[in-house]
């Protein structure tokens, strides 16, 4: 055993003595390396007989050695760097894995209570444990538990209607209640369309000290006269938020405001969603005043502010369909998909009803933190073009008032009677159509020419002239399209069009229209 041992000892030495000399060898090197005392003395041994170019090779020298030094000993700090990043990474994930896994066990956890929570209701509803009847649309009880914590009464289902004592709708609830003893006001049902752009007019700069010319407000009413969606753009300043704001204050009925989020991605965002945990409707102010537009006479606006600083295609697609739909009757909203006895009285088996006296005005910006709006959004809608702010102006103080929708729709019917777009100037826009289809193969399309139909008389009847409406929707629903194409390669045909714009209309008309054909010129 003895023997052992020392063979052993004798065998780990000289083992050691190895790993020793390779320890020495490597300080060794590394102090023969930066031996800069040894150096010089070579340096001064060979350099007692060198010319003058020997210096200068002798100097560079040096130099590329130093160099050539600090390049390895920066690349080895680099390799220790990113070796401790890589490191510290590794670490960071193993920690993120831990938590995902901590996480899991906390959910199945969690999902094992409400087993067996839901377990032990059943067991004191009477029904056999596991099985599974506790959905509402079986028609079967349901046990689930309310906002507070505590226990819900068990519902049942009668003729496809769940009967249970709880409410999902809160706001839309308190809009039932406050109609039941809704007194309506008592409408101005003298005014005519160019009173109330006077009188709106009027009562914004007295009251609210916003300036508008009478172009901005008969374009806004022309634009609610032909469809549901307004689009308000151009430039910060103008007074695009401010227009739909003030325009509520003057009918006493305040505009609600949505401001959009990037965020917004479906529906939910703009009308709110069921919850199924808490078995309530997270209901928006948005989803409450289209329910309580369906009470009142009122001139109902809702303001999507900064529309287009999300896609307006994804959360506004199914209101762009509905309003699409040539019978009112049928423009209605899915809200949820089963009834409950307690739902709001104007709920018809789950659907709400898009009434017709709203109107959603969207305010968009075009900059590097919006979306451009598409071509199916701005066909359904019409865009009015801010680009200038107010000019101030003295006006007697004028107060608001209450205008019905009865008599503005009758107002809109009456200008489409009276005014309608005249023979001569309707046989022009067809040649019109001819020429841009002829040569740049773009069309004006059924609802562009129903939209003007209707935009043009009530922008005659607050006031304005034929050709002056003509022109607008020319400028913001038709030639907006030809930014899409190559203009470059068109500048010729643009040309042509404003030459033919004069010639069948005549000279200095239809400058809407020829003013934004030559702004497109210049662009390319």
């Amino acid at each position: 055993m003895n023997e052992f041992l020392k063979w052993f000892f004798a065998f780990i030495s000289e083992m050691l003595k190895g790993y020793a000399d390779i320890v020495r060898g490597f300080g060794h090197g590394i102090k023969q390396i930066f031996n800069i005392k040894n150096y010089i003395s070579i340096f001064k041994e060979h350099s007692q007989n060198y010319s003058a170019l020997s210096w200068v090779l002798s100097i560079l020298a040096i130099i590329i050695v130093i160099a050539i030094y600090g390049l390895i000993i920066m690349m080895i700090v680099l390799a220790i760097r990113k070796y401790v990043r890589f490191r510290h990474s590794l670490v960071s994930n193993e920690d993120l894995l831990e938590e995902i896994a901590e996480l899991q066990r906390k959910v199945l956890k969690m999902t094992k209570e409400k087993d067996e929570i839901m377990a032990m209701k059943v067991a004191q509803m009477g029904l056999p444990a596991g099985s599974g009847a506790l959905s509402l649309a079986d028609g079967t009880m349901a046990g689930e538990m309310g906002d507070g914590g505590e226990e819900a009464a068990p519902a049942v289902v009668e003729s496809g209607v769940v009967q249970t004592t709880e409410h999902r709708f809160s706001k839309l609830i308190e809009v039932d209640t406050f109609y039941k003893t809704y007194t309506p006001p008592e409408y101005d049902n003298e005014i005519d369309l160019v009173g109330i752009v006077d009188n709106f007019r009027n009562f914004a700069c007295s009251r609210m000290h916003l300036y508008y010319e009478p172009k901005v407000i008969r374009l806004f009413l022309a634009g609610m006269a032909s469809t549901k969606l307004i689009i308000l753009q151009g430039i910060s300043g103008t007074g695009k938020t401010s227009l739909p704001y003030s325009f509520g204050k003057f009918l006493q009925v305040d505009t609600t405001i949505a401001s959009v989020q990037p965020s917004w991605r479906d529906r939910t965002e703009l009308f709110g969603y069921f919850n199924e945990f808490t078995k309530n409707f997270n209901e928006t102010e948005v989803l409450k005043r289209i329910y309580s537009s369906g009470y009142n006479n009122d001139v109902n606006l809702i303001l999507l502010d900064e529309m287009n600083i999300a896609r307006v295609e994804y959360y506004f697609a199914e209101m762009l369909s509905i309003l699409e739909m040539p019978n009112a009757d049928e423009w209605e909203l899915d809200i949820v998909p089963n009834v409950w006895s307690t739902d709001p009285e104007n709920l018809d088996k789950g659907k709400i009803r898009i009434p017709q006296n709203i109107w959603y005005i969207g305010t968009a910006n075009n900059d590097d933190s919006t979306f451009a709006i598409s071509d199916k959004v701005y066909d359904r809608a019409q865009p009015i073009n801010l680009d200038a702010k107010g000019v101030a102006f003295d006006a007697p103080d004028t107060p608001p008032m209450h205008l019905g929708f009865d008599h503005l729709d009758k107002l809109f019917r009456e200008a489409f009677d009276k005014y309608p777009i005249s023979q001569e100037n309707l046989k022009k826009i067809q040649q019109l159509d001819l020429w841009v289809i002829e040569k740049l193969r773009v069309a004006f399309g059924n609802r562009i020419l129903k939209q003007m139909n209707l935009f043009v008389p009530v922008y005659v009847a607050c006031g304005g002239d034929e050709l002056d409406g003509i022109d607008y929707i020319l400028a913001t629903k038709i030639f907006r399209k030809f930014e899409s194409l190559n203009l470059a390669m068109l500048r010729e045909e643009l040309r042509e069009l404003c030459a033919y714009m004069t010639k069948i209309f005549g000279k200095n008309k239809m400058n809407e229209s020829i003013a934004y054909l030559e702004r497109l010129q210049k662009l390319f």
